[in-house]
């Protein structure tokens, strides 16, 4: 769309002119300086700078909140050590500057030893959010193949278990049979025993008054058989008990289900190893199957996975932050103002300096060249000679 007014000619002049001014001032501000910083560079490593503090923070957060146990006062504990980790964290950016415009090399090793402790402690940092990534899916791993050894151990010991079963209720049954083989020996002692024996007695009591009672005798085997039959009814009901508890134990002994629980466990095991990502690579490495890496190659892994990208993200913004600084090989160096010689004006640039040359030879002749070397004439064109203007007759007056 067009403008209804035209534009203000002198408005827009002042404003090119102020920015041309601001351009030779930043230049001249960095030539006295001797470095130009390039802050869009510094921009982006303070920016990721600002992303990995704050996720540092917030993985410290989840990590307290989930190991504090509900306990506030652990919680704000476990805050104070990665809030001073985040400072540290903050300083390898303008450290990273001072490297590059600092020209004393003990402050340059300094900053240099500042960027290397800054950079433990941001390595610290990532490294733990790493773990914190990998550890759920490791966790659910490690549960699945606990449960896989327990139901293995058991599948192993089944036949064992079951043969300790086997004697348990052959143990009770035998104890049961020799009380009911007691029992009826018991008994049939018992039955073969003559019956009681009653007769009459006759006599005078104290007073002269004659009596006549009933007087039953009994066999004194009696009582020891009768209670030996209780005894065995006692035993027997005991026995019993126990060989239907070692019966209900055997029954839950099957290899078969053991076995069934085996392959749940398996599968369980596999599916969780599948989930887990350090598992797949660690696997895709040794070129075996996820479900057969052990622990060690995973941990090792871990390491890698972990610890590599921590020391990269711990260096990244601070490599960036050193390139954002362009330094002159000397102070006040003005190379870069941006002035070249056209190619066309070479020639006139070359014949002004010889033409200073031959006047200087002029008015100072040096010596007869000698034997060791003469002395060349930048310029060996010879000057145009011009032919003497011939005399000019000057009329004679009549």
């Amino acid at each position: 769309m067009l403008q209804r007014t035209p534009p203000n000619r002198d408005v827009a002049r002042e404003r090119r002119e102020w920015a041309l001014d601001q351009n030779r001032w930043k230049h001249e501000r960095d030539v006295e300086r001797g470095y130009r910083i390039k802050w869009g560079y510094v921009s982006i490593a303070y920016l990721v700078e600002f992303m990995v503090i704050g996720a540092s923070l917030a993985g410290a957060w989840l990590f307290a909140d989930y190991y504090s146990d509900g306990d506030n006062r652990a919680f704000h504990f476990m805050l104070l050590a990665p809030l001073v980790y985040a400072a540290v964290e903050l300083c390898r950016v303008p450290l990273g500057i001072l490297a590059r415009t600092q020209r004393s090399w003990f402050v340059k090793g300094l900053a240099i030893l500042g960027i290397i402790f800054a950079a433990g402690v941001t390595t610290k940092s990532v490294s733990q959010l790493g773990e914190m990534m990998f550890h759920p899916r490791l966790m659910d791993a490690a549960k699945a193949k606990t449960a896989l050894k327990d139901a293995q151990a058991d599948r192993d010991s089944i036949d064992t278990r079951i043969a300790a079963a086997n004697a348990r209720v052959e143990q009770y049954a035998t104890e049961l049979e020799q009380i009911e083989k007691r029992s009826a020996e018991n008994a049939s002692q018992l039955a073969g025993l003559p019956a009681q024996r009653c007769e009459r007695v006759y006599g005078t009591n104290s007073r002269g008054v004659r009596y006549s009672n009933l007087k039953c005798v009994t066999d004194p085997r009696t009582a020891t058989l009768n209670a030996a039959v209780s005894k065995a009814g006692t035993d027997r009901g005991a026995v019993v008990k126990e060989l239907e508890e070692a019966r209900k134990a055997r029954g839950l002994l099957d290899r078969g289900a053991a076995d069934r629980k085996v392959a749940d466990a398996e599968q369980t095991y596999r599916n969780a190893v599948n989930r887990s990502q350090l598992h797949s690579f660690t696997a895709m490495v040794y070129g075996v199957d996820p479900i057969d890496v052990s622990d060690a190659q995973v941990h090792a892994f871990l390491r890698i996975f972990v610890f590599v990208p921590a020391l990269c993200a711990a260096f990244a913004s601070t490599i960036l932050a050193l390139s954002a600084v362009s330094v002159r090989k000397t102070f006040m160096d003005e190379d870069d103002l941006g002035a070249s010689v056209n190619a066309e004006a070479a020639p006139y640039l070359l014949a002004s300096v010889a033409e200073t040359v031959r006047q200087e030879m002029a008015t100072n002749p040096l010596k007869p060249a000698t034997r060791e070397g003469s002395v060349i004439p930048l310029d060996r064109r010879t000057a145009p000679v011009v032919p003497p203007s011939p005399p000019t007759s000057v009329p004679a007056s009549a």
